[in-house]
Formats: structure tokens, C-alpha cells, sequence
């Protein structure tokens, strides 16, 4: 038995024979049809297009195709009921999401069998065949189709076939067969940047997968040796499967060729493998592993070369994110969720050997592992924060401090009485390689660690068109070190008072630019910040940096960021903004 054969008897159950009654309905309906066509048809000047747009297919169940009607139309329309109907010229037929129009068609309903000749164009849910001359039965949908243009609706899919056997609603045989889901370009000699051509292609739209045999693939006008048999998804759904190889030629790696395969766990998961050989260096073994459930999701990926050739030792990397929401009310808690994210290689020429690896355009990896809660008005984090320095000796750069680990709570409360409250509280341990740590005062900076608390309280006043902020700020640091600062002491504290106020005032008028009417806003703003000085040269410096000067910094009453530098002030900031407002 052939292919469609098989798939016809697997698929196609026995349907009863199309009431008599309904062709000589249709019949009738078809005439007043036509002449009501030629009474309106001055109603436009132009045909109106629509898109094509799977969000408007219209869904039949197999069962209910044997119950619908079929509705017919054309110029002429002539026939025997209950045998045969011929219409000839703008011939349409239309039985649930099926239309067929074509020059002329026949129909002969105890086989319910259209012959369609001349401009044949058939659209069955949403997908678009055309060509000169058909053969269909209208219920199983099953027949053929010589000299085809198709396009799929699901995904774009498009191309040309000798010949299309249609083996029911979902199944289609198509020979002689070229396949892309480039966009068509309207343009003189426009050619698609992919293109497959097949002895045969098999598609499943219920199924969304494709199957070709003796297939060969063009990218940019280059083809590919021709492949059995390969099978491809037509819509977004996933499938294992060989994905697109990877070649290319370096001067270190050597001849560089990568065949991955894509694996569809489940649903919820997935891996894909990417075998890579480099002729100058081996092996190198890379998976990615991505997995989603309810409470959690995340993704692995791991590579590993055994034995480098070049550096005569072996290669890994690892990257893992892991997400999770837990249940809070064991610990009495309104929410609780974990981050793991980890990032790490073997050594520090990493990032030079394989380049097209993850997270390696920089040469901090981060890894870390946090727990973030919150109960009412409170928020906060336990956080344990590593880097991996990758060092190059012609460029050496100072790593970030390690936390190890931090803790930190925070609590704001609105309208208290009219003001509101800020606290904020944090405890971190900070840890560096020594060997690359910054220097203070002719001296390694020390490991330690800190303690602050950021205490907040602001009196809002507000209206449509102004507001007047004052902000007092007391912000309190303890340190604990190592070993000993320039001068002697293992540990140090500072309290530092801000005031600021923040004020602006808004106006708004119409207005028009380009055609367009707007409503434009001028917004005046002043902003006094008063901060006493405090020595704090003897202070390490462990997250602080300047600064860059923007349009959202300089109306902050810190010029630094992080918690070991506060600057101190006696400025007032005076700047003017102005929106334009699409009504």
C-alpha cells in the first residue's frame, strides 16, 4: 500500500452520502447568489483585500464536514440534481472553511468529486493552493492538485510542486516540491535566503511536521549535499531533531565544525548536545539542559573539551540558573524565592581559547546563590556573591569583593502622620584576592566587614501643578577589618546627617508641532542638598564609585554610589524640563 494510502485508511473514517435535499437548496441559493452579485457589484470600485491571519481560521471538526452544505456560484450554472452541477466562469464552491473558485468547476455528487480547470484556487482553513487543475472530494478532502503554488497559513510557509495529492484535511503528498518561509519581496529577481527542494514533501498540519525525501537545502544561493530523508516542524511547536551545523576556520582552533541536535524532553523541558571538533585542539562536548515547572525553572548548560591539544589540559565551563518561589507560611512570611546562578571555567584563558562561549564577553563571572523574602511592610535578601576573575597578564583588572555573605532588610511606610519613612539595613562580609586588591593610603586594602543603616524620613507636599519635598537622612556606618588600616585600627564608624530639598513647579499648554497637536508641559525644578563633611580617607572602599553625571543624578543627595563614600554638600540645582504630551 503507498503512503497515501496508508495515511487515507488510518485517517479517513466513513462518512454517510450527502443529503439529496441539500445540492438542490444550494442550487437555488447559488442563483439568487449570482443575481444578487450582479445588483451590487457597482457597490465599490475596488475589491476589498484582507490579511490573511490565523487568529480569523475558522476550526470544523472532522465530524461535522459530512453535515455541512455546500454553496455554489458563477456565471452559469447548469446540472441534474442529486448527479452533477457544472458552473462555468467565476465558479465558486464552498462547503465549511473549504472554497474552491476556478473558471469552471464540476461537481458530481454520489462520488463528491469537484473538478476545477483554469485559475484553480483552493483555500482549506486559511492555507492557499493554486494552480490550473484540481480533483477533490470535498468532504474527505482527498484528490490532487497538478502545477501548485501553496502557502501554509500557520507559519508563511510557501513554494511550487509538481503535484499535490491530498491525502485528507491534514495530510498532503507534495512532488517535485520547493519550500521556504522567507517573505516574499516584491521586487525584480528576488530569491528567498533559504530554500528546500524536495523529490517529495509530506506535511502534517495537525501534526505540524514536514518530511522530505531527496532533499537538498540552498542558503544564499549555496546548496547542500542531498539528504535522504529529514523531518522539520511547520509550526512553532518543537521537535528533536539535527539542527543547522556550524563551520568555520581560525587560526588558533584550527578547521572549527559544530553539529548540534536538539532533543524535545517534554513540554517542559528540553536539551540540545553541540558536539564541536577543532582540529588543532579535540573535542569539545557542550550541553544545555532547560527545564520549567510551576514553582521553578532554570537551565544548565555545561561544556567540556578532555584534553586540549594546545594548553595539554582540560577544559570546562559551567552555567546554571536556577529560579524558585518557595511557600512562605511555614516561616510566617507573606513571600519567599531563591536565585542560584552560577558561571565558571577551568582556568583564566577561557575566554581567549573559546570566545562564542556564554557570559565570556566579560571577564567577571558571576556566580551566587540568594533567598528574597517579605513580610508586610519588609523586604529583604540573603545573598551569598563570588566572582571569577579571568586575569590576562598584558591587562590585569581589579576584581570586585566577594560578599560572603549579605543580608539585608527594608521597610518603607507612606503617609505616616503625612511623612514618609524609609529604613534600610545591611550587613555584608567582603572578601578579594589580595594579590589584586586596591591599595589605600600605600597599603593593601583590607577584608572586612560592614554594617549600615539608612534611616529616611520625608514630608511630602503635593498638588496638580507643585510639590515641595523636604528629606532629612541619617545614614550610620560600622566597620570591621582583617587586619590593620594605615593607622593602626581594625575598625572604624561614621554617622553623617543629609538634608535636601527637593521643589517644582509644572505648566502646561496646547500646542502644535508638525501637524500634530500636543500638550506641552514646562517644568521648573530646584533642588538644595546640605551634607557635612566627614573624614573618611582612612575608610576602605569596597562598592562606592562617582557618579555619571545625568539628568537622574543630579537631583540625588549622594554623588556616589554604594555605601562607603558619602559626599558633602552645600549645593542647590537649578533645571527646567519640558514634555510634549500626545492627548
Amino acid at each position: 500500500m503507498s503512503e497515501p494510502n496508508r495515511l487515507r485508511a488510518r485517517r479517513s473514517p466513513h462518512r454517510p452520502p450527502l443529503p439529496l435535499a441539500v445540492l438542490s437548496l444550494a442550487l437555488f441559493q447559488a442563483q439568487g447568489a449570482s443575481a444578487q452579485q450582479q445588483q451590487t457589484a457597482g457597490w465599490a470600485d475596488a475589491p476589498l483585500v484582507l490579511r490573511r491571519s490565523a487568529q480569523l481560521l475558522e476550526v470544523i471538526p472532522q465530524s461535522e464536514r459530512a453535515q455541512r452544505p455546500n454553496f455554489v456560484a458563477g456565471d452559469s450554472i447548469t446540472g441534474r440534481p442529486d448527479l452533477e452541477t457544472v458552473i462555468v466562469g467565476n465558479a465558486s464552491v464552498r462547503r465549511g472553511d473549504t472554497v474552491i473558485n476556478a473558471d469552471r468547476l464540476e461537481y458530481y455528487q454520489p462520488d463528491d468529486l469537484t473538478t476545477a480547470t483554469g485559475n484553480v484556487r483552493v483555500n482549506q482553513a486559511g492555507n492557499v493552493y493554486e494552480g490550473p487543475e484540481l480533483q477533490l472530494k470535498l468532504e474527505t478532502f482527498e484528490g490532487f492538485f497538478r502545477n501548485v503554488r501553496y502557502r501554509f497559513l500557520v507559519n508563511g510557509g510557501h513554494g511550487e510542486a509538481e503535484r499535490i495529492d491530498f491525502v485528507d484535511a491534514n495530510v498532503s503528498v507534495a512532488r517535485s516540491v520547493t519550500y521556504t518561509t522567507c517573505r516574499i519581496q516584491d521586487y525584480p529577481g528576488w530569491m528567498p535566503a533559504w530554500l528546500l527542494s524536495a523529490a517529495t514533501l509530506t506535511t502534517d498540519t495537525e501534526e505540524g511536521v514536514g518530511i522530505a525525501t531527496n532533499a537538498r537545502m540552498k542558503f544564499m544561493g549555496v546548496s547542500t549535499p542531498a539528504f535522504p530523508s529529514f523531518s522539520f516542524p511547520l509550526d512553532e511547536k518543537r521537535k528533536s531533531g539535527l539542527l543547522s551545523p556550524f563551520f568555520g576556520v581560525d587560526s588558533v582552533n584550527g578547521i572549527e565544525l559544530t553539529q548540534p541536535y536538539y532533543w524535545n524532553i517534554a513540554p517542559n523541558r528540553d536539551a540540545t548536545l553541540y558536539p564541536t571538533l577543532m582540529s588543532k585542539r579535540g573535542i569539545n562536548v557542550g550541553s544545555e539542559f532547560r527545564y520549567l515547572e510551576n514553582t521553578y525553572n532554570g537551565m544548565v548548560r555545561a561544556d567540556l573539551m578532555p584534553s586540549d591539544q594546545l594548553r595539554e589540559r582540560d577544559r570546562w565551563g559551567l552555567w546554571t540558573t536556577h529560579r524558585q518561589v518557595f511557600d512562605p507560611k511555614p516561616l510566617g512570611l507573606d513571600s519567599l524565592s531563591g536565585l542560584l546562578n552560577i558561571n565558571r571555567v577551568s582556568d583564566d584563558n577561557y575566554w581567549r581559547d573559546f570566545s562564542r562561549t556564554p557570559t565570556l564577553s566579560t571577564r567577571l563571572l558571576e556566580s551566587q546563590a540568594a533567598l528574597y523574602w517579605g513580610k508586610n511592610d519588609w523586604t529583604g535578601q540573603v545573598r551569598m556573591l563570588s566572582y571569577q576573575t579571568l586575569q590576562y597578564d598584558l591587562s590585569p583588572i581589579t576584581p570586585p569583593y566577594d560578599r560572603l555573605p549579605q543580608l539585608t532588610a527594608n521597610n518603607t511606610k507612606y503617609d505616616v502622620g503625612g511623612f514618609d519613612i524609609s529604613t534600610s539595613l545591611d550587613y555584608t562580609r567582603f572578601r578579594a584576592d589580595r594579590q589584586f586588591a586596591p591599595n589605600l593610603n600605600g597599603i593593601v586594602q583590607p577584608n572586612g566587614e560592614r554594617a549600615f543603616g539608612i534611616v529616611q524620613v520625608s514630608r511630602p507636599w503635593l498638588t496638580p501643578g507643585t510639590f515641595v519635598i523636604p528629606k532629612l537622612i541619617l545614614n550610620g556606618t560600622s566597620y570591621q577589618f582583617d587586619a590593620p588600616l594605615a593607622n593602626g585600627q581594625t575598625s572604624a564608624s561614621r554617622a553623617v546627617p543629609t538634608l535636601s530639598l527637593d521643589s517644582g513647579l509644572v505648566f502646561e499648554r496646547d500646542a502644535s508641532f508638525f501637524g500634530r497637536a500636543f500638550r506641552q508641559t514646562l517644568e521648573p525644578r530646584a533642588f538644595y542638598v546640605r551634607t557635612p563633611y566627614r573624614d573618611q580617607s582612612q575608610l576602605p572602599v569596597y562598592d562606592s564609585a562617582a557618579n555619571d553625571f545625568n539628568f537622574a543624578t543630579v537631583y540625588t543627595e549622594n554623588a556616589f554610589s554604594g555605601n562607603d563614600r558619602i559626599s558633602d554638600s552645600n549645593l542647590l540645582t537649578l533645571g527646567v524640563s519640558t514634555r510634549l504630551i500626545d492627548p
